[in-house]
């Protein structure tokens, strides 16, 4: 089937498990989650894939073994996009964004660096500088309070060199346009803002040796 967007129930289903995050809540409105959450998520990744390539849906349990919050369900539905796009829907409504939010050891080492050049770091502040003027905002797996050791807090993009992740990000309040195509344009249109960030993170920060378990 076409995707359609996600219905309100989708929205009422996420209130109501924040509400009870319980096995006995999950059971009653299971049936709802397949329908009115799951379903146009599944229909949404058909469509992108050609243009993003594939997705993947993330399981709804939470891994709760290290956690204090033994709360056993997500409160949103979250799918990757293709190599580096996201989308979540939940309560707070939809999501959107494309990057590279947790870098390893290895990359940070290489991105760090490419920040610091000049012929890579200000192609890289001009693309950041465009993201925020569409509309998105930066956001990572987190932010030095300072420079990381061997950079000057002096430097021109520090504020670049302190993150330790870097995803462009777009985040829209539930509406009447959730339950139509449009939210699908709007998953598209950051999708597509983010590529110069991507093919940047590409050549000059790549993918992980030490997650890949090489090098080792």
């Amino acid at each position: 089937m076409a995707f359609r967007g996600w219905p309100v129930e989708a929205i009422e289903f996420f209130e109501g498990l924040e509400a009870d995050n319980s096995k006995a809540y999950w059971e009653a409105h299971k049936e709802l989650y397949e329908q009115a959450v799951r379903a146009p998520m599944d229909e949404l990744l058909v469509e992108l894939a050609p243009a993003f390539g594939p997705g993947k849906v993330f399981r709804p349990y939470r891994d709760v073994r290290f956690s204090t919050d033994k709360s056993p369900y997500k409160t949103n539905i979250a799918a990757t996009v293709g190599e580096a796009g996201y989308v979540s829907v939940s309560a707070a409504g939809l999501g959107a964004g494309s990057g590279l939010f947790h870098m390893a050891p290895d990359q940070l080492d290489r991105y760090r660096r490419a920040v610091a050049d000049e012929g890579t770091g200000r192609p890289l502040e001009a693309i950041t500088a465009d993201l925020r003027d569409r509309g998105c905002e930066l956001i990572g797996h987190g932010v030095l309070k300072t420079a990381p050791k061997g950079y000057s807090r002096d430097h021109p993009r520090v504020g670049l060199l302190r993150w330790k992740g870097l995803t462009a990000w777009r985040q829209w309040v539930p509406g009447a346009w959730l339950g139509t195509r449009k939210a699908k344009g709007r998953i598209v249109e950051t999708l597509d803002a983010a590529e110069p960030l991507n093919r940047w993170l590409a050549t000059n920060v790549g993918a992980s040796t030490i997650q890949s378990g090489q090098g080792r």
